[in-house]
């Protein structure tokens, strides 16, 4: 067991590529075991910083019905690179009935040119209604 209080990033980062790659496929409405599904750009963008402190989203409001839809257009387009470094969706274990929520983060909430950046890439994506910003 180790002697100090500092996470294993290495065991950290294997987990979360396992988890990625097995649920490349899957679909959200359909999933019971765990709250969350997530995507990450295949080749992460050099001008895309790590996550901060101050680490925002943007948020989707959906159905049951539209989910699987909606996220397979995030999914596309976060692994392009074209929205934020991470973007993740409420899986039917989440206890809702018939509302899901995609998030679709941003680095950093004060650095509103890459706020707006994703923004924009979601409104190229279709998303036009309804999406709010908040921080993490």
């Amino acid at each position: 067991m180790p002697t100090d209080d500092h996470p294993n990033l290495d065991l950290i980062g294997m987990v979360q590529r396992a988890r990625m790659t097995n649920d490349a496929d899957v679909q959200p409405s359909q999933v019971n075991a765990v709250y969350w599904i997530e995507a990450k750009p295949k080749q992460p963008q050099p001008e895309q910083a790590a996550p901060t402190p101050r680490a925002g989203y943007w948020l989707i409001h959906t159905t049951l019905s539209e989910v699987d839809t909606l996220w397979a257009r995030i999914k596309t387009a976060t692994e392009k690179g074209q929205l934020g470094y991470k973007s993740k969706v409420a899986t039917a274990s989440r206890g809702q009935v018939d509302e899901r929520l995609i998030h679709v983060m941003t680095y950093d909430a004060a650095d509103t040119a890459d706020v707006e950046r994703v923004r924009a890439g979601l409104t190229h994506s279709g998303f036009t209604d309804d999406l709010t910003y908040q921080r993490s």
